[in-house]
């Protein structure tokens, strides 16, 4: 009998969280996306939230969203992790364009009830080039950023020296050298951030990155930051 509840448990949990995560298939937007709404989001009208944008790797890109599931932040709360953020995870198709997800991210600003002053930005392997890329251009439209397994240019330092990191990489990475990370750590340090931590996994290569966004480590370090 137990089993039969368990299992019933899980399966509630689960159809519950899938009830939070919706397709936005807009034709006016460059992107389609899952948006993940927090518990009691649409229960209370007036409470804002803080937002997470979510940048994939590339054995996601696609056209099919079912495929966001696979890892991730939307993967984690599909499998029962409970945030209090709203999440967007756009899906790109050959790269990511900062032009198109500036739009994606001033969609969501105006769509949904969020807490500008707690923006904030991830992604992994190609993702995580993504999010340097993108918080390198656009800083100011973020209150921090956490690259995983990812890279990005070195020219952007001086534009990321007053944005919180949190740079995650596995040693013995191969797809992705850790010294990606490496590099753009020490030039943001040296441009004058003196709030990057960098946590080197000395074990793991590229695909176990993946369990950094079911930690919720992560998330409260998010929220200790506001522009």
């Amino acid at each position: 009998m137990w089993k039969i509840i368990l299992m019933l448990a899980i399966f509630a949990t689960t159809l519950l969280n899938a009830q939070q995560i919706e397709s936005v298939k807009n034709p006016n937007l460059p992107y389609q996306f899952l948006v993940h709404y927090p518990q009691g989001y649409k229960e209370n009208p007036t409470k804002k939230y803080p937002l997470l944008l979510f940048l994939h790797g590339k054995s996601l890109s696609g056209t099919d969203l079912e495929k966001l599931k696979y890892y991730g932040v939307i993967s984690e709360i599909h499998r029962g992790l409970k945030i209090d953020f709203i999440v967007v995870a756009p899906q790109c198709q050959n790269g990511w364009d900062n032009t198109k997800l500036i739009k994606i991210l001033d969609f969501a600003e105006q769509s949904y009830r969020v807490d500008k002053s707690k923006i904030y930005l991830t992604g992994m392997s190609m993702g995580g080039y993504g999010a340097w890329y993108l918080a390198g251009q656009y800083p100011q439209r973020f209150a921090a950023v956490a690259p995983v397994c990812g890279g990005g240019k070195i020219s952007d330092a001086k534009n990321l020296k007053d944005l919180p990191h949190w740079v995650h990489h596995g040693v013995k990475d191969i797809p992705v050298p850790f010294s990606e990370s490496e590099n753009m750590v020490n030039a943001i340090r040296a441009a004058g951030n003196k709030n990057v931590e960098f946590t080197a996994y000395k074990d793991w290569g590229h695909s176990e990155l993946y369990i950094v966004f079911s930690k919720k480590e992560l998330y409260d370090w998010f929220l200790k930051f506001s522009k």
